[in-house]
């Protein structure tokens, strides 16, 4: 489809979106089961139930506009994801391991973070005043779940991971 106004370049950002969430709800276990700390496995299910929310909401935006929300694969969402596959395969120390596993979920969330303030600023240049708030929503959400991940990493991931540095005088 080519895209000739704002109209169906929001709704082009709205199935990229869709696409994006629907990846991270597929990946999001593997997360948790690959975090060794009982809360940041926590942060990582709870994200789960908010990412299934905001599918939903992009799906009743979708509906009030009148389109449909799916048909795009989110290549951005595919390779960050991929990238974080590739931490959990790995064979690193845990703590470095957690420390890595916060950086590819921040990774995936400040993608979200930039996805949202875009299709919000775009709704409210179209006026759609109900999927702004919506997709405003989500935005914070998707805020707050960084703060958190930035609060976990550098309080207790990196402390750890930084505990486990070795010799110095290597370097």
């Amino acid at each position: 489809m080519k895209i000739t106004n704002l109209e169906q370049l929001l709704e082009d950002e709205l199935k990229d979106l869709y696409s994006a969430e629907n990846q991270l709800l597929k990946a999001l276990p593997a997360m948790a089961e690959a975090a060794e700390s009982k809360d940041l496995r926590a942060s990582f299910e709870k994200h789960l139930e908010q990412t299934q929310t905001h599918v939903q909401r992009i799906e009743e935006i979708s509906r009030d506009l009148k389109i449909e929300p799916s048909g795009k694969t989110c290549a951005g969402m595919g390779g960050l994801l991929k990238e974080g596959e590739e931490i959990i395969q790995s064979d690193m120390e845990p703590e470095p391991k957690q420390a890595a596993l916060i950086g590819a979920a921040q990774r995936v969330e400040h993608y979200e973070i930039a996805a949202y303030g875009t299709a919000r600023a775009h709704a409210k240049q179209l006026g759609y005043v109900k999927a702004y708030e919506v997709l405003t929503q989500t935005l914070n959400e998707e805020k707050e779940t960084d703060q958190k991940l930035t609060h976990f990493a550098e309080n207790r991931a990196n402390v750890k991971a930084a505990m486990n540095t070795g010799d110095v005088s290597a370097r």
